[in-house]
């Protein structure tokens, strides 16, 4: 099955989700808390084996959103549905394959991290009493954090409460792990590490939900995105799609660029060089521009459309220019 959702006017829509059976799905959800809409009337669907990405400002409604799919909220209204089933009739057959890092991590202070894990892992359905110790040990080793295991969490850096909060997620694989701002506090490294985790988890043949402010991160790992802002869903499908259709700067390839620029300023064009190429602004009449260069002897042998980053596609999204 095939389903569209139609952007408002002047911005990106969406690609097809693609899978049948989404690993997650809303319609038409809303949350008001008192005189504040934090959700307004958002459909979407997180297709299977995705990694999919929530983006949007402060406030848009991302962290909402994630805890409505996830039984933590209760929805003003609206559907919601997990892994096929209904939120929250289906919660219990649902959560033991989600797994989720929400708004940070809680755990007991005066515990050592794997003191901590080891009393979450005791409540996992899915572990028996003589797998948590390993379970545990192998969950701390894939999120960097055995050689701190036995430090107290009080003493913990934000970055090391994060892998913890991850740790916790990982314990048993899962068909469904949800990720708000994963990567908080962490250095670069530990950044990587997180992509590579994510990697593995699709490879696996998980879906990743994912929110982030590192745009450059989720370019590099999403396959699908949602922008948000105010409540409001803006755009959502395929990333390569997203960008595709979001035209970039027009790039001339030249053996010659100062007189291409003299060409293209006699013409009215506003263009710059950047080193072997002449570059023109998305709007630019391209084809004609380039047209003009062949038939007055300019050495031009290529035009093209540069692909737009993640970045900048946030940016007109959100400040209505897409």
């Amino acid at each position: 099955m095939t389903t569209t959702r139609t952007a408002p006017a002047g911005h990106v829509a969406d690609g097809a989700a693609d899978e049948q059976h989404p690993a997650a799905r809303v319609r038409d959800l809303r949350k008001v808390f008192g005189r504040v809409t934090a959700v307004d009337g958002v459909d979407l669907d997180v297709p299977a084996g995705s990694v999919f990405g929530m983006l949007g400002p402060n406030g848009s409604g991302k962290t909402t959103l994630i805890r409505m799919l996830l039984g933590l909220t209760t929805p003003t209204s609206g559907s919601v549905e997990l892994l096929g089933l209904p939120v929250p009739g289906g919660l219990a057959t649902t959560l033991p394959d989600v797994g989720a890092l929400v708004e940070g991590p809680g755990f007991h202070p005066f515990l050592s991290g794997r003191e901590n894990l080891r009393r979450v892992a005791a409540t996992e359905p899915r572990l028996a009493p003589g797998e948590v110790r390993p379970a545990v040990e192998a969950a701390l080793e894939r999120v960097g954090l055995a050689a701190a295991a036995g430090r107290r969490f009080r003493g913990y850096s934000l970055g090391m409460k994060q892998r913890l909060g991850l740790a916790a997620a990982l314990l048993v694989p899962r068909r469904l792990v949800v990720l708000d701002e994963p990567t908080n506090g962490l250095d670069p490294a530990g950044t990587r590490e997180i992509r590579t985790i994510v990697a593995e988890l699709r490879a696996g043949g998980a879906t990743v939900l994912l929110s982030s402010h590192l745009l450059p991160e989720v370019e590099a790992v999403c396959t699908h995105v949602a922008v948000l802002k105010q409540g409001t869903l803006l755009a959502t499908g395929p990333l390569d799609r997203l960008l595709g259709a979001a035209d970039g700067d027009w790039e001339i390839a030249t053996t010659d660029p100062a007189a291409a620029l003299r060409e293209l300023g006699a013409a009215g064009a506003d263009a710059r060089a950047e080193g072997a190429a002449v570059v023109l602004a998305a709007d630019a009449d391209g084809p004609r521009l380039f047209a003009g260069l062949v038939g007055a002897g300019v050495a031009v042998h290529g035009l093209a459309r540069r692909r737009t980053g993640l970045e900048e596609l946030f940016t007109r999204i959100t400040e209505g220019d897409a």
